[in-house]
């Protein structure tokens, strides 16, 4: 993957994150009094904060072609970045339930030759490491998924500043990210059926990558044009005899 992508697979996560982190401060006071940091020590007289109700997940479907359940109706921030392939189109919604915890899904359309150009892997792990240097955390699982015949990966990423659940697929030209942003101390009862819950309306067909495609298709002996494909001789039909001299 080029360095330029690689540094707009980086942003676009940073992006989102900073849109959570800047939710997160408005319903929990200025940065440094998170609910991750007001967790009381073993053996602490404050009383602990009793977890309110669940938001009830409703479903969202944007224009962009998906939907997906959310604890609310976040309003999307939509741009488009320059890159030297093109431009890149992105939107991102976020939102907070009650408790803290953050819902997050992001989309980035890529011009089509950048993607044939780069494996599928590029493009996820790139959206991984991102969010992995932006947290300053560490893995503590992942996997490759699908979605739809579409590939993905599943992953989660632990740091001072909270854990993250978080899934990438490419799809097509489109690159999808979901997280959720949580404290462990508090968890994120409905961070699967979020995760899960994406579902697309009329994807387009994957990206082939240029490396895939086979210089000679539809040339060749091989694809039913040679000396070698259904010429009559291969082909059952017999010579015609010589002729005889009179």
């Amino acid at each position: 993957m080029s360095s330029p992508s690689r540094l707009f697979a980086a942003l676009v996560t940073l992006s989102l994150i900073g849109a959570a982190c800047a939710t997160k401060e408005a319903a929990t006071g200025p940065a440094g009094t998170s609910t991750v940091e007001e967790v009381p020590h073993e053996g602490s007289t404050t009383p602990t904060e009793e977890p309110k109700p669940q938001a009830q997940l409703h479903k969202l479907s944007a224009p962009e072609g998906f939907n997906v359940l959310f604890p609310g109706e976040p309003q999307p921030q939509r741009g488009k970045v320059s890159i030297p392939g093109g431009e890149v189109q992105t939107a991102a919604w976020t939102i907070s339930d009650p408790n803290g915890v953050l819902y997050s899904i992001s989309t980035a359309d890529y011009p089509e030759k950048v993607v044939a150009a780069n494996p599928a892997s590029a493009f996820l792990n790139e959206g991984k490491t991102g969010l992995v240097n932006q947290l300053k955390g560490t893995i503590k699982a992942e996997e490759d998924i699908t979605l739809q015949g579409y590939p993905g990966k599943s992953f989660t990423v632990s740091s001072d500043s909270g854990e993250v659940k978080a899934r990438n697929f490419l799809v097509g030209p489109r690159l999808y990210t979901l997280l959720v942003l949580y404290n462990p101390s508090i968890g994120a009862p409905q961070a699967d059926q979020f995760l899960g819950s994406l579902e697309l309306v009329n994807p387009p067909p994957a990206v082939t990558p240029a490396s895939a495609a086979a210089p000679d298709a539809g040339t060749g002996t091989d694809a039913g044009t040679g000396t070698d494909a259904g010429t009559p001789a291969d082909a059952g039909t017999p010579a015609a005899p010589p002729k005889k001299r009179k």
